[in-house]
C-alpha cells in the first residue's frame, strides 16, 4: 500500500550557497573534479536535509536489559574493566588463562552446552557470564552482556516473547532528532554505510546516464541517506535534468513512523537541487516476497534502477529467488546490492556454529566501533545496544515463526553472487567508481580498505584490518 506520494515540478536549476558554480558540469566531467560522487563531509550533507538514522532501538536496550535478563542479568554496572581485565589475565583454574579473548571462550563454551542441553553446565555458565558481562565496560565485557542476553533466551525458549518487547519499545522509543543525530556521527566515523552509498551510487549513475526519466526503488531501511549526492550529480547534468521518481520500499515498522518527515525533507532538497522529484513509499510489507511490479508503479517509458541495501537478509532464504526473479521482471538497468558479509543462513540448522559466525561478526563490528569512537560516546553505546535485538533474533528465535520482516539470515557475498547469477550478469565497477570509494575511505581512521573479490566472484568489498564486513555489487539483466 501507498502511503504518500509527492511530486517536485522541475525548477529553474539555480545553485543553492553550498553548490555555488557545480551545475555547468557533466557527470562524466564532475567526476574528474574534487567532488566527484563523493558524498559532502556526512555533517555538512545531511544537515543540510535533516536525514534520519537506522532503526534505533537504543533506549530499548537499556530499558530490556532490566527486564529479560531475569536473574541471570547483571544488577547494576558495578563490573569495571578491571575486573575484565583480572580475570583475562589467568591464574590456577581460570578457563580463560590461554588469552584475553575470555568472552568469546566462554559464550562458545555457553553455546555448546545448550545444544548439548546440559543444564548444569549451562547455568555454571550462564551465571559466570553474569558476573563478568557489562554493557559499559572493555568491549570483552560488552560482548558477553549482549550474547548472555541471546544465550539466555534460547536456554529458556523465550526469544520470541524478548525480541517482541525489544521491538515494541524500540518504536515507542525512536525518534527524529536522536536518530538523525546517531547517523550523522556514524558516518563521520565509519565508512560501513557510507561505502554502500558511494559504490551504489556510482553504477546508478552510469547506468542510468542520458536517460530522461529515471525511477529509482530503494529497498533498504538506511531512511533515504543514500540520495542527496545523487540528486546532487543529477543536478549538474549538461543536458536536461532527468525526472526522478524515487519509490522507498519499507518493511521494518520502526522506519514507517518516520517517513513523512523523512518525505518532506527529501522533496525540499530535491527542490533546492532543481529536481524534478517524486516521492513514494510503500509500506504495509512483512517481507519482500509481497512485493508486485504493479504495486512499485513502474511505468514503460522510465529507466528503472534497483537498489538493495541490508534488504535482502530480511527476505525467507526460501524466497530469495523468487524475490530476485520478481526484480528482473521489473526490466531494471542496474540492480545494485549492498550487504554485510557473514553467513546466518546455511548454518541457520546448527546451532553452535550459527552461534560461532554471528560471534564472530559482531566482535569484528564492535572492535570497530571501539577504536572509531571516543571511550565516552553516547553515539558508541546506542550503536552497541541497537544490536541486541539483531542478536536476539538470530539465535534465539525459529524461523518459521512471524515478525518475518525482521529476519537477520545475512549471507556473504559469493553466496549472493551465485543467487544473482541465476537472473543477472554482473556488472564491473568503473575505475572512477573505485576511485571514489577510494577516496571516501581516506577520509576515516586507519584500518579501512578496498578489496577485490576472488577470481569466480564479484562486487566489492569493505574491509576493517582486513576482515570483510560490507560487500557491494552490480547487477543488470
Amino acid at each position: 500500500m501507498k502511503l504518500s506520494s509527492a511530486k517536485i515540478s522541475k525548477e529553474s536549476k539555480g545553485t543553492s550557497p553550498s553548490h555555488g558554480g557545480h551545475h555547468k558540469n557533466s557527470f562524466h566531467s564532475k567526476r574528474q573534479s574534487h567532488h566527484s560522487i563523493l558524498p559532502l563531509q556526512p555533517v555538512d550533507q545531511l544537515e543540510q536535509w535533516s536525514s534520519v538514522a537506522v532503526d534505533m532501538y537504543n533506549n530499548s536496550s537499556s530499558n530490556n536489559n532490566d527486564n529479560n535478563h531475569h536473574h541471570y542479568q547483571p544488577q547494576t554496572s558495578h563490573t569495571s574493566t578491571s575486573r575484565s581485565s583480572d580475570y583475562s589475565a589467568g591464574g590456577d583454574g581460570d578457563p580463560s588463562a590461554t588469552g584475553n579473548k575470555w568472552a568469546s571462550r566462554l559464550l562458545k563454551e555457553c553455546a555448546r552446552a545448550i545444544f548439548d542441553k546440559d543444564s548444569s553446565k549451562i547455568h555454571h555458565l550462564l551465571w559466570m557470564l553474569n558476573e563478568l558481562a557489562s554493557p559499559y565496560g572493555d568491549c570483552e565485557q560488552k560482548l558477553a552482556s549482549y550474547f548472555l542476553q541471546a544465550l539466555f533466551c534460547k536456554a529458556t525458549e523465550s526469544g520470541q516473547r524478548c525480541f517482541k518487547t525489544l521491538t515494541l519499545v524500540a518504536e515507542k522509543s525512536h525518534c527524529f532528532d536522536s536518530a538523525r543525530k546517531l547517523i550523522l556521527k556514524f558516518q563521520e566515523v565509519s565508512p560501513w554505510t557510507t561505502f554502500g552509498h558511494v559504490a551504489a551510487n556510482g553504477a546508478i549513475l552510469e547506468a542510468l546516464d542520458g536517460e530522461p526519466k529515471l525511477h529509482i526503488i530503494d529497498i533498504s531501511n538506511t531512511l533515504c541517506t543514500q540520495w542527496p549526492t545523487l540528486l546532487e550529480a543529477l543536478a549538474t547534468r549538461n543536458d536536461d535534468t532527468p525526472h526522478l521518481k524515487l519509490t522507498v520500499v519499507v518493511t521494518a515498522n520502526i522506519v514507517r513512523s518516520v517517513m513523512k518527515e523523512i518525505s518532506q525533507r527529501m522533496e525540499k532538497f530535491a527542490r533546492l537541487m532543481g529536481v524534478p522529484f517524486e516521492f513514494n513509499v510503500i509500506s504495509g510489507l512483512n517481507h519482500l516476497g509481497q512485493l508486485t511490479k504493479e504495486a512499485l508503479g513502474v511505468v514503460e517509458d522510465e529507466a528503472v534502477a534497483v537498489n538493495c541495501m541490508g534488504a535482502l537478509r530480511r527476505v525467507p532464504v526460501e524466497g530469495r529467488a523468487a524475490v530476485i526473479g520478481m526484480f528482473r521482471s521489473l526490466g531494471p538497468k542496474v540492480v545494485t546490492v549492498v550487504e554485510e558479509e557473514a553467513d546466518f543462513s546455511s548454518t541457520r540448522y546448527d546451532f553452535v556454529k550459527c552461534f560461532e559466525e554471528c560471534l564472530r561478526f559482531y566482535t569484528v563490528y564492535f572492535e570497530m566501533l571501539e577504536e572509531s569512537f571516543t571511550p565516552t560516546s553516547n553515539e558508541k553505546l546506542m550503536l552497541e545496544r541497537e544490536c541486541s535485538r539483531g542478536i536476539v533474533r538470530v539465535l534465539a528465535c525459529d524461523d518459521d515463526q512471524d515478525n518475518e520482516g525482521e529476519r537477520e539470515r545475512r549471507e556473504r557475498g559469493s553466496q549472493w553472487s551465485e543467487r544473482l547469477k541465476e537472473a543477472f550478469s554482473s556488472v564491473g565497477f568503473s575505475d572512477d567508481v573505485v576511485d571514489d570509494v577510494k577516496a571516501l575511505l581516506k577520509r576515516y581512521k586507519p584500518g579501512w580498505a578496498l578489496a577485490q573479490p576472488y577470481q569466480n566472484e564479484t562486487g566489492l568489498y569493505l574491509t576493517w584490518k582486513e576482515e570483510p564486513v560490507v560487500w557491494v555489487s552490480a547487477w543488470k539483466p
